[in-house]
Formats: structure tokens, sequence, C-alpha cells
């Protein structure tokens, strides 16, 4: 089976199509989480998303916009995009997230593989180094975690004699590329497809990931988008600028 993954598409609609029509042929549609927040088209990326699959966990963007949690966590930027995607979101929209499923989640027919939006061990949580993977790659029953929250494409890998991180490293900056992971039986890994609509790995382009599970290959893609599009969005929508030029920077 050929496993799509998506990962915190953020309201940005121009990313979601651009992966979309780069993604290679696929089974099923995974999402972590994170579908709005930050950019403006919660309405469009929500009904694209259902549209899409039904697995799915949720993200604290996710939960922020329809009140799940309470922005003081969140920096000023966040907490306005909340509000704002809030009070834009239709009320069917509005219930189908509020409802959307607490990670982990386990990924139907493949009993060794779950998906979260932060850690296994806090859907919050974030897990950027190898000090934060080093828990849950020891602890968790699941041998391989699809995450987000981080919107650092790559991720960790532990077995009997090492740990360590790992990114896919890219030839370009603005074609569409890709980049495989063999998995190895004797390793756990927690992987991260990378985040649709706001990277911060420094490469502005969108990111998501093909899990092959036949060949036990993740596959990483990284797609160019209407950066310009998906800004003039945010402008039109008076969010903060910044999260609309921050956007060409991938931060």
């Amino acid at each position: 089976m050929r496993i799509l993954l998506l990962s915190d598409i953020h309201a940005n609609l121009e990313a979601l199509d651009a992966c979309l029509a780069a993604a290679p042929a696929y089974d099923v549609a995974v999402n972590l989480g994170d579908i709005v927040g930050y950019g403006a088209s919660p309405n469009e990326v929500t009904d694209r998303s259902r549209e899409l699959g039904t697995i799915f966990v949720r993200g604290n963007h996710d939960k922020a916009a329809t009140g799940l949690m309470d922005l003081e966590d969140f920096n000023p930027m966040a907490a306005a995009a909340a509000i704002w995607t809030r009070n834009e979101l239709t009320p069917e929209n509005f219930e189908w997230l509020r409802a959307l499923p607490h990670g982990p989640v386990p990924l139907p027919d493949f009993p060794g593989v779950q998906l979260v939006h932060g850690s296994p061990n806090d859907e919050d949580e974030y897990v950027v180094s190898l000090g934060d993977a080093l828990t849950p790659l020891i602890t968790v029953a699941s041998p391989l975690t699809f995450f987000g929250h981080t919107h650092l494409q790559g991720g960790f890998f532990a077995n009997g004699a090492a740990a360590d991180g790992f990114r896919p490293e890219y030839k370009t900056v603005g074609k569409t590329e890709s980049v495989s992971l063999q998995l190895k039986t004797a390793n756990r890994y927690l992987i991260n497809p990378g985040s649709v609509g706001q990277p911060r790995d420094g490469d502005w382009r969108a990111a998501f990931a093909l899990f092959d599970t036949d060949a036990q290959i993740v596959h990483f893609h990284r797609a160019p988008y209407n950066l310009k599009s998906a800004q003039d969005r945010i402008f039109a929508a008076k969010l903060p600028a910044r999260l609309a030029t921050r956007l060409a920077a991938g931060r």
C-alpha cells in the first residue's frame, strides 16, 4: 500500500494543491494535524482535507481555532491567526475540526504504525532533537511513528547499538524533488513528512511524504507552489504580515 502523509498544512491552499499535484499515485491519505492556523484559506483547506481521506489526528492549531485550548501559550501572531480562523470557519468545518481525534491513532491494517501530531507521549510536545526523541523511541510499543508539529522534514531512529537523526538532502531549492529512505527492520523510527504549508527548515517548498508499506520505503518530497498567491491571501485577510513574508524563507 502507498500512503500519502500530509501534515501542518496551516490553511495554505496553494501549498496543498502543489503537493497533491506532485504526489505519486497513492492508496490512502493520512493527515497529522494542524490543518488550519497561520494561513488564510481555512475553509478551502478543511474542505479539501475532508475529501482526501478519513484518517486524521488533531493538531494544536486545530484545537486553538475551535476553542479546545488556551491561547496563552501561543505567540501573538499565532494567537491572532487562531482567533481570525475561528471567526472564518463555517459551522460545519468548525465542528469537524473540533471533533478530530487525539493522537496517537493507529494506522488501519498496520499494527506496527501509529500517527501523532507532536510526541507519542504528548500530542502538543515538540520532538526537535535526538534528546526529545529518545524516550518515545525506546518506550513506545509501535516501531514506526509518523509525527508532525515541528515543521522539520526528517526524523529519528534507534536500535540496540545507536540512535541518530536524519534529514533528506535535496539538490535544488526550487524544483519538485524526492529523496527516499529505506527502513530497516532492526530500527525504530519517528518520521516527520514535513510541513505542507509552513516549512521551517530553510526550504520554502511545500513538504510531504509517501510511505510504501510493501517496500518499507519512505519517499520525502518537496514541491514549489504559488507563494505569491498564498502571501496575497494573508495580506488581504489582514493577518499579521510576518505570516506571509516568512513563507519565502521557509522559517
